[in-house]
């Protein structure tokens, strides 16, 4: 079983709609949060960036109850990794 993949983006981010790509042709499926709409998810960006609003900021957790991964603008191989995990 895979774990999960929640991606925090904007509509405007280049880097955003690449992975996007990436991940629908690997057939990774993933949840897609616009932190321009949600605060809440905009807030746990800053803190997992330095209090910046960076995106992508990807958060995976394994399905093997390993540690959750939070990266910023990840490579298609550092998810896959972090869902291998």
């Amino acid at each position: 079983m895979q774990g999960s993949v929640t991606m925090y983006s904007t509509t405007w981010c280049g880097y955003c709609r690449r992975l996007k790509s990436q991940m629908d042709r690997e057939g990774i499926a993933y949840t897609e949060i616009n932190i321009e709409q949600d605060p809440e998810s905009a807030a746990f960006v800053e803190k997992a960036n330095g209090g910046n609003q960076t995106v992508p900021t990807v958060l995976v957790v394994p399905s093997n109850g390993g540690q959750n991964v939070v990266m910023t603008n990840p490579s298609l191989a550092q998810v896959k990794q972090a869902l291998a995990v």
